[in-house]
Order: C-alpha cells, then sequence, then structure tokens
C-alpha cells in the first residue's frame, strides 16, 4: 500500500519538544522532497519546513526558524522534523506531503496527519 505514516504528536508542556516522522511505505523517497504544513483550528494552513531530494536543502517557515529542524533518512524511507522550544501557538495537526517539485509543488502523497497540543 502506498503512503505517508506520521508519528511521534502528542501533548507537551511549552518549551518542551517533540520529533515527527514521517514514514513512506509503498515507494521510495529517494525522488521526492518532503514537507511538513500545519492547520490549527480557525488559521489557514501553514508551511513549516521542507526538505529537497538530492542536496538536502531546507526551508522554514519565519515562525518556527531556530526551533524547529528537518532531516531525512533515505535508508528507513523517513523524513523527520523535531521541534523545539515548542509554543502554544504550535499547536495543530501536523501532515507531511511528498512532491517532486521542489519547493514542495503539486503534492503526490499526503500523510494522516499527526495531533501536537502545547500546553501554557
Amino acid at each position: 500500500q502506498v503512503q505517508l505514516v506520521e508519528s511521534g504528536g502528542g501533548l507537551v508542556q511549552a518549551g518542551g519538544s517533540l520529533r515527527l516522522s514521517c514514514a513512506a511505505s509503498g515507494f521510495s523517497l529517494d525522488d521526492y522532497a518532503v514537507g511538513w504544513l500545519r492547520h490549527a483550528p480557525g488559521k489557514e494552513r501553514e508551511g513549516v519546513s521542507c526538505i529537497s531530494s538530492g542536496d538536502r536543502s531546507t526551508l522554514y517557515g519565519d515562525s518556527v526558524k531556530g526551533r524547529f529542524s528537518i532531516s531525512r533518512d533515505n535508508a528507513k524511507n523517513t523524513v523527520y522534523l523535531q521541534m523545539n522550544s515548542l509554543k502554544p501557538e504550535d499547536t495543530a495537526v501536523y501532515y507531511c506531503a511528498a512532491s517532486r517539485v521542489w519547493p514542495i509543488g503539486r503534492v503526490d502523497y499526503w500523510g494522516q496527519g499527526a495531533q501536537v497540543t502545547v500546553s501554557s
């Protein structure tokens, strides 16, 4: 089955850390740029970070720069989002997305979403 599966979400206090994983099955992530997007209630969907397939270039949204870090392990067919110094405003459902276009263009695969809740 071709899919992206996120894991690692949960409830954390402000200032804490979480690491999200986005694992691909049924296809190889090697040729795809992968991005993380988030959607909070009452807000528009926001791009958080993305990483390219070749030279592993990275991009970050202004609201997470210096706190979040994206990486990929092609051997494990997985992309990670390390989230540090979390704030209540980071609370959202986080989705990973795979695209053959850099930076993330037309999305070929979406994950199901992982809830991240940051308490104050």
